[in-house]
């Protein structure tokens, strides 16, 4: 008898724990949807790039769970190079392809991946950041 009310209480610990974690993960969950949720909100600055002085810019920008480093090059008023030095992702792959398209377009004002939202704003809200040092 004194061994199955310990092995109950085992249980019944484990259990409780179980939830508990379970309470948690769901709070962690809601909090990291609400953050991406705001991510896609956030307005992404039109920096005028003819008024960018020539020079190497680093910047970066993270929403946990989602993070990016950046390094722009700008020559001659122009963007020429987006290096993604650091780049912390879900599962949505692809939004490397965002560099391509403000070079191209030399703005900031592209469309973001499909499939990789939250990692196209993150990684826009960087080139941002390293911008905002190169305006005139």
């Amino acid at each position: 008898m004194r061994k199955q009310k310990g092995f109950l209480n085992i249980v019944a610990i484990i259990a409780i724990v179980v939830v508990g974690l379970g309470v948690v993960g769901i709070g962690v969950f809601r909090s990291i949807e609400k953050n991406m949720d705001e991510l896609v909100e956030l307005p992404i600055i039109d920096i005028d790039f003819s008024s960018l002085i020539a020079g190497t810019y680093q910047g970066e920008f993270s929403s946990f769970p989602v993070a990016a480093e950046v390094e722009v090059t700008v020559e001659g008023e122009r963007v020429t190079g987006i290096n993604l030095i650091n780049h912390r992702h879900g599962p949505g792959y692809g939004a490397e392809e965002i560099l391509g398209r403000v070079i191209e377009a030399q703005s900031l004002k592209v469309d973001v991946i499909s499939g990789a939202t939250y990692s196209s704003v993150i990684v826009l809200k960087a080139i941002e950041e390293a911008l905002n040092d190169a305006v005139q």
